[in-house]
């Protein structure tokens, strides 16, 4: 078996064969205090956001994400997670 050819360029990515792969990727929230409810809500409103839960531990919410490509999961962290309401830090973890 061959292992497949990947081609990066910008933010998107090829897999010949497999051209219509989701991204699939984890964002880790860490929220201002008492936000992580709000954080949770407004996360699980966005197009692409599959689940959003508050947890315990070192992040207050983890959502899970699914987009169509890496360009698309770039535009949704930077200009809709990153600005929402309470949130201070984020951190995007791709499922391989």
């Amino acid at each position: 078996m061959k292992p497949a050819n990947l081609i990066f360029s910008k933010f998107e990515t090829e897999i010949r064969g497999y051209s219509n792969l989701t991204v699939v990727a984890y964002i880790l929230v860490q929220a201002e205090l008492g936000m992580s409810n709000s954080v949770a809500v407004a996360l699980s409103r966005i197009e692409g956001v599959k689940m959003a839960h508050p947890v315990t531990g070192v992040y207050d919410v983890i959502a899970y994400v699914e987009v169509p490509d890496l360009a698309k999961l770039s535009n949704l962290v930077l200009k809709e997670i990153q600005t929402i309401k309470g949130i201070q830090r984020t951190h995007t973890a791709i499922a391989v």
